[in-house]
């Protein structure tokens, strides 16, 4: 299959954008202060205000999410020689900044009822390790599109060895952990650090962007520094470690405060249009959506289905191309990372690997904006029928 253009606009977009109304302000008020750095009032305004809409002691905006983990793996000393564990399914940002530290990732398969790390390899992988000397320096759990990993269990595994948890949230910002039915901590904000995306398709946006977070405002004050070239507080320049230029803007940070309290109006929206879908699939034959895990509401960044060709007649590619042809953007889940030619080549092992290669072999992202009117939903179901039943 010829890969789309990436410069492609479709009538339907996978993931467009949403704005609030308020964005043109923000960026005037930027734009009057003349307070243009990468520092300043709307910097710390949004660190605050997302710190506090997530319930966590300390935030650092970043200048992408990419750059949040790398701030995360460094400020737990992950460094050359160091191994660390994440999951297989998710897309390269998760993995390239453990190859930043000179580290090793060794990737974990998913399960199938979230098709997130599964718990059950990870705490057998850390028990085999703990038992021989060889433990990893951190753990790194994605939470994939829009739902949380099974955390309950992952963590009390790495607790049991004292490994730490970095939580890859870029895609499930909004999520929370249920116990017992009741909505407690949110994604990202449970593990020892977590790490957001606001790039112009996730739940928010500041166009680009990303966010470090945790409860431990030591580490966040350590990132800080890092993110701002590791400058020592004097008044000169001096540098007593590697630092790097990860800020956010002034202008990106004030798009962030216009988009953040939208973000329950967001999830609400992209939980409605999984609906629509639910409702207007039911029945067609060999299609089957994401299942919504019991231990934490699914905000569905994404609506994802799995096309089963045996009994579709279809394949995913071929739905993909059908799509395509009727104006709907569409994209396979994430090729796995065991799989990627580039890990491949370095030698990187896979704990597992079988589900997440069926995962990917099936899966089709539709279209999700939290814009998306339920017309377009109704397109793309009507073109979805029409390649099943047709064949």
């Amino acid at each position: 299959m010829t890969a789309p253009d990436r410069g492609e606009r479709l009538s339907i977009p996978l993931s467009a954008p949403h704005q609030t109304g308020g964005e043109l302000e923000a960026i005037s008020r930027v734009l009057a202060s003349n307070w243009l750095a990468s520092v300043g009032p709307e910097v710390t305004a949004f660190e605050v205000e997302a710190a506090d809409a997530l319930g966590v002691n300390a935030a650092l905006a970043t200048s992408s999410g990419t750059a949040a983990l790398h701030l995360a793996l460094r400020v737990l000393g992950v460094g050359a020689g160091d191994e660390v564990l994440v999951s297989t399914l998710t897309f390269c940002a998760s993995v390239n900044p453990i190859l930043y530290c000179g580290a090793r990732p060794v990737f974990v398969d998913s399960e199938e009822r979230s098709w997130n790390l599964d718990p059950a390899l990870l705490a057998d992988e850390l028990d085999r390790r703990g038992r021989t000397g060889r433990l990893p320096a951190a753990v790194v759990v994605v939470h994939l599109y829009g739902q949380l990993a099974e955390l309950v269990p992952i963590l009390a595994a790495c607790e049991r060895w004292g490994v730490p948890v970095i939580e890859d949230a870029a895609e499930s910002l909004g999520a929370h952990l249920s116990v017992d039915g009741a909505r407690t901590r949110a994604a990202g904000t449970i593990g020892t650090l977590g790490i957001f995306s606001f790039d112009g398709s996730k739940m928010i946006t500041t166009s680009v962007g990303g966010m470090l977070v945790s409860d431990r405002e030591d580490l966040v004050t350590h990132a800080r520094k890092l993110a701002r070239q590791a400058r020592e507080p004097v008044d000169h320049y001096e540098h007593t470690e590697i630092g790097y230029n990860y800020r956010m803007s002034s202008v990106h940070a004030a798009l962030g405060r216009a988009q953040l309290p939208a973000l329950s109006s967001r999830v609400a929206a992209r939980r409605a249009v999984f609906a629509a879908y639910r409702e207007r699939l039911e029945g067609v034959p060999g299609i089957t959506l994401q299942p919504e895990a019991p231990w934490g509401g699914h905000v569905r960044w994404l609506t994802c289905i799995l096309v089963d060709p045996a009994r579709a007649g279809i394949d995913r590619t071929a739905l993909q191309q059908a799509l395509r042809a009727g104006g709907a953007e569409s994209r396979p889940v994430w090729k796995p990372m065991h799989q990627q030619p580039v890990y491949r080549a370095l030698g990187f092992p896979c704990i597992g690997g079988d589900v997440a290669d069926a995962l990917f072999a099936q899966g089709l992202c539709l279209p999700s904006s939290s814009s998306l009117p339920v017309e377009d939903v109704d397109r793309v179901c009507t073109l979805i029928r029409g390649a099943v039943v047709t064949r």
